[in-house]
């Protein structure tokens, strides 16, 4: 569990509340703010899934059956009313509207969700959707009876159609009485108005006030001026007296209808909170979409506590989200996104503990709050803001020690709060609990504050607990670097203008540049000479040593940039020379498809010999090979002899022979291929026990092309050996054990070369484990522009502990 008081001081709430106003529901918005920890990694784990498939659906256009939720009214009252079974609370017809705004999304919402792609791009989704039965009667009834301007239908009922429908007959009676009455005895200039309009619920005159006495009638009302009466006429009272008849039947026929609606929603009860439920929680995802929009994020892996923590290029949340939460523009946002510094917040397979030093408003205790405060959002399942390969640990217990917690009214000082909350928290710590620790012991004796914070440290690293630790110790900074299973950190200033560059410098300790800090923010010279004269009287100036690391250490993280950017810049140029290969590979099938097309119709058509189109099959297909790999046939090594008799491999055709000829002045060799003879190059073959190089194979399951057609409809199949034992290393790539980054070279070696070799189908074979191999190279394969498609391989083959890929 996360502590309360933890969370209030990694400001999770802030979180929370900004997740909140990105919903567009009351239930949505509810859901947001109720939003923690979930207990348990698998869950949270499943979760960050349902949030990645939602971030695919939503991403379908409304042309191509997406859906937006929309805002509705809130139910949950009327649901709760219903269901306690309140007497007073029957509900109107306003009530049935908002009710069937909230059915109609839910109902379109599962359409769109149950679309023929979804078992196999958002499964868990699907199963949300369908995980409880909508109410198709109530929802039914809603659509009959209840109307866009929230009334009833005349169509609810017959009895109610009938009784409206008389009383729009009354109503046309009456105007027509009134207009006959008026005309009739010249009274036009008696009223008002020439329309008649009700009062009382009664139908009336409008009646200047000085012609009252000239009819017989009732006066019912008076305007606010005075100077109109609204008069009724003895000759409407019968026709109100009808009309006063049918409003009370149709208020009845009304309240029939309302009771039927409300007992089919009492029946229905289940499905109507599920489709609440639905959409509440539709709306939190969508939610955390737009979260993750902001602080450019995405959900990490949870992984198992041997493998540590490294969060790369991690920003603080709420620095991230600064400018949206003071109401400021997207331009503002935008700037700030980029004005954030990253940090790299690593600790080794076997490092429990990382210790940072450096200057103060170098951002140590930033650090400390951005680990807290992802871990926090990570096991909510929430998008975080850090890089690709990030990863953390299940921490089952969280306990943050920073800020001032001295209270006054409790008698508890700084020191005081610090030690109470530990020894409430330390029996809870054990190897799945992070503790973050800002200035720990700083409150009292620096020399008994020293050892009192190592101490905790070593039992914190001894119980296996995680733990981030900010310090000025002097002692802690040499225990840093010298305890095993701690690692030092420091942050990282400008050598020139002593700026903060917030980052972290591993494997070294940093000065804290009190006296740099001090005469940054004003405080008087002759302080600052009297503090250095103390100091160096004290013995205790490392400040130049340490100004002397940090500067090699800024120095390296500028190169690490440079170099970054130089690797960005390769990494793009290799992608365009890809593209650009693979086009020009494209280029050539095409023009030898269409020439080898031209010969087989040659050869159907008895314009050329057999033999003759076996020899121009052979050297279209061999130039197609050398256009398209000419470092790897350039780098292959040279047989210099070849005699008769010889078992020999050819590499076009990936087919074993026997040499029967040898021409040494032209460099070729005729070779029998299963009765197939043909003249080849020296260089296209190699001795049997010689191994081939990758790009030589067919394209295993891929289309075949006319060369290697016409070939196999004259040869027999290659006996097995040494080819059959290639083709399945090439179709096959272990990648259990290795780390995420290693593995997502190795996969796109691994497909480079199968795409040279012609192969349709691979394995990749990466293991069950956490899964967290698994779908970072998932992610890898989406991205890959040759891969046509890819899924787990069936259980006989090894489930989900190996993914076949198709290549295009």
């Amino acid at each position: 569990m996360i502590h309360a008081r933890t969370l209030h001081a990694l400001e999770f709430g802030e979180i929370t509340a900004y997740l909140a106003g990105l919903c567009r529901t009351v239930a949505g918005r509810e859901r947001a703010r109720r939003l923690a920890p979930l207990p348990d990694a698998e869950t949270a784990s499943e979760a960050a899934r349902l949030y990645e498939e939602t971030a695919v659906w939503l991403a379908r256009p409304l042309a191509e059956g997406g859906f937006r939720l929309a805002a509705f009214p809130d139910v949950s009252g009327l649901l709760r009313a219903v269901e306690e079974r309140r007497a007073a609370a029957q509900p109107d017809a306003e009530a049935f509207w908002a009710l069937r705004e909230m059915l109609r999304q839910a109902q379109a919402a599962r359409q769109s969700i149950a679309a023929p792609e979804a078992e196999r791009q958002w499964p868990r989704l699907l199963a949300l959707a369908n995980a409880e039965l909508l109410p198709v009667q109530l929802t039914a009834a809603l659509n009959r009876c209840i109307s866009d301007d929230a009334l009833l239908k005349d169509e609810s009922s017959p009895e109610l159609y009938q009784v409206r429908m008389e009383l729009r007959r009354l109503h046309q009676s009456c105007m027509r009485k009134v207009k006959d009455y008026a005309v009739q005895y010249n009274m036009l200039h008696y009223l008002q108005d020439e329309f008649m309009t009700l009062s009382s619920d009664r139908y009336v005159l409008p009646l200047k006030a000085n012609f009252k006495g000239r009819m017989q009638g009732i006066i019912h009302d008076w305007s606010q001026t005075g100077e109109t009466c609204y008069f009724e006429p003895m000759f409407l009272v019968e026709i109100n007296n009808r009309l006063q008849e049918l409003k009370h039947e149709e208020r009845e026929e009304e309240r029939k209808v309302l009771a039927y609606l409300a007992d089919l929603l009492r029946a229905e009860l289940p499905g109507a909170h599920a489709a609440l439920h639905l959409l509440a929680e539709l709306d939190v995802l969508q939610a955390k979409r737009a979260l993750a929009e902001a602080v450019d994020g995405r959900c990490i892996p949870i992984t198992g506590a041997a493998e540590g923590i490294e969060l790369l290029e991690a920003r603080h949340p709420l620095l991230m989200l600064a400018p949206l939460l003071r109401g400021e523009d997207a331009e503002s946002h935008r700037q700030c996104r980029t004005r954030v510094r990253p940090l790299d917040i690593v600790l080794r397979p076997g490092e429990r503990a990382l210790i940072i030093t450096g200057g103060n408003a170098g951002g140590k205790t930033v650090c400390l709050k951005t680990l807290g405060l992802v871990a926090a959002m990570t096991m909510s399942a929430l998008p975080v803001p850090a890089a690709g390969g990030s990863h953390l640990p299940w921490f089952s217990r969280m306990d943050a020690f920073i800020g001032d917690e001295q209270s006054l009214t409790d008698n508890v000082s700084t020191f005081t709060a610090q030690i109470q909350h530990l020894a409430k928290a330390w029996k809870h710590l054990g190897e799945s609990g992070l503790v973050l620790l800002d200035e720990f012991g700083a409150g009292t004796d620096p020399a008994q504050g020293a050892a009192l914070a190592q101490a905790v440290l070593d039992e914190l690293i001894d119980n296996r607990t995680f733990v981030l630790a900010a310090t000025h110790f002097p002692s802690l900074k040499s225990y840093a670097l010298t305890r095993e299973g701690a690692r030092a950190a420091s942050v990282l200033f400008d050598p020139d203008s002593k700026k903060p560059l917030y980052k972290l410098a591993y494997d070294q300790v940093g000065a804290s540049q009190a006296l740099d800090v001090a005469r940054e923010y004003g405080l008087p010279e002759s302080i600052l000479r009297r503090a250095e004269h103390y100091l160096l009287q004290d013995g205790g100036d490392t400040s130049a040593l340490l100004a002397r690391l940090n500067a090699l250490a800024a120095l390296r993280e500028q190169e690490l940039q440079e170099l970054r950017a130089r690797q960005t810049r390769a990494r793009q140029q290799l992608e365009h020379e890809k593209d650009k290969l693979r086009r020009e590979r494209q280029r050539l099938h095409d023009e030898v498809r269409a020439q080898a097309a031209e010969l087989m119709k040659a050869v159907r058509e008895g314009k050329t010999g057999h033999k003759q189109a076996l020899k121009e099959l052979s050297r279209l297909r061999g130039s197609l090979a050398e256009e398209l790999r000419p470092e790897e046939v350039s780098v292959l090594p040279q047989i210099e002899h070849f005699a008769p008799g010889q078992q020999v491999l050819h590499l076009a055709f990936n087919k074993r022979g026997v040499v029967t000829d040898v021409d040494e002045r032209r460099s070729r060799v005729r070779v029998d291929l299963n009765g197939v003879n043909l003249w080849a190059a020296m260089k296209d073959v190699r001795l049997a026990g010689t191994s081939a190089p990758s790009a030589a194979a067919p394209r295993a399951g891929g289309p075949v092309s006319p060369v290697l057609a016409a070939v196999r409809e004259n040869a027999a199949p290659a006996r097995p050996g040494a080819a059959d034992a290639r083709e399945t290393s090439l179709l096959r790539l272990d990648l259990r054990g290795q780390r995420a980054e290693q593995a997502e070279a190795e996969v796109e070696r691994f497909l480079d070369k199968a795409l040279l070799a012609g192969i349709g189908e691979v394995e990749i074979v990466h293991g069950r484990g956490t899964g967290a191999l698994r779908r970072r190279i998932h992610e890898f394969l989406r991205t890959f522009p040759a891969v046509a498609s890819f899924a787990a391989a069936p259980e006989d083959r090894g489930g989900d502990g190996m993914t076949i890929v198709v290549l295009r």
